[in-house]
């Protein structure tokens, strides 16, 4: 084992000795399912959430679809935790080829979901504010409504922050690392990584005002990445991680 690390680091390779083929396929696989599964439950949490962030009328609305809203919330749920199983599954090959690279893309991920976390919270909050606001009598309208304002905005600022500034930024980190590996396609990678440079861009914007959120300008930004994690998603669970095996341990190959 050890005499393989050795011959490995002559080369210029970055060895792994964790895992063996049938584990990093498995891997692979329930990763590319933890990216579907984050995809999928956060356009549905996204639509459910409609009656409630979209509508001119939302104090009325949420409290009318409270059942709908609480299952948007249960979707965002799921994908925290998604968000999270990925992180958790990548961590270890990203490790492999820097171990600060890999700690940066944790973080910065797990910083993805307490935004989204946040975000949850406030959609909350604004169903409890809309709820309370239909039984009340003699309800002070425009306190309500300033109220309710004040948690859209913030749920406005936790979708940018999370969803596009946060993810922009860990998706580039491991984009990156798969393109200087190769564990994926480099043309894959190179997606990932104009993906994220698009996305994290867009949140800039945001924060400036110059696009509005779910403008055509902003998806046309936001749309290679989701392409990215769809198409990356599959590739796993139809490849796996391109790693070159050894009799006893298997290696990555980083480019320069």
């Amino acid at each position: 084992m050890r005499r393989a690390k050795e011959l490995s680091f002559e080369e210029g390779k970055t060895s792994i000795t964790l895992y063996n083929r049938r584990t990093d396929k498995s891997n692979a696989i329930v990763t590319g399912c933890f990216f579907i599964v984050a995809t999928v439950s956060a356009i549905i949490g996204l639509l459910l959430y409609d009656p409630l962030l979209t509508s001119t009328d939302y104090l009325h609305q949420g409290a009318a679809n409270y059942s709908q809203i609480i299952l948007g919330a249960v979707f965002e749920m799921v994908l925290v935790i998604a968000a999270c199983g990925t992180a958790i599954m990548l961590y270890p090959y990203l490790k492999r080829y820097n171990e600060q690279m890999a700690l940066g893309y944790f973080c910065f991920r797990v910083l993805e979901t307490v935004f989204i976390l946040l975000g949850l919270v406030s959609v909350l909050s604004l169903l409890t504010l809309s709820y309370s606001y239909t039984t009340a009598s003699n309800a002070d309208t425009s306190i309500y409504d300033a109220v309710g304002t004040i948690a859209k905005a913030f749920h406005d600022w936790t979708f940018i922050l999370g969803s596009k500034f946060m993810l922009g930024i860990n998706t580039f980190i491991y984009s990156y690392v798969f393109y200087k590996t190769g564990l994926v396609p480099n043309k894959l990678s190179l997606l990932g990584i104009t993906g994220a440079s698009l996305v994290f861009i867009a949140s800039l914007l945001a924060m400036f005002g110059i696009i509005d959120s779910f403008s055509t300008g902003e998806l046309l930004l936001v749309f290679p990445i989701a392409i990215y994690e769809m198409v990356l998603a599959f590739w796993l669970i139809a490849k796996g991680f391109n790693i070159h095996y050894t009799i006893e341990a298997f290696e990555i190959e980083p480019k320069f």
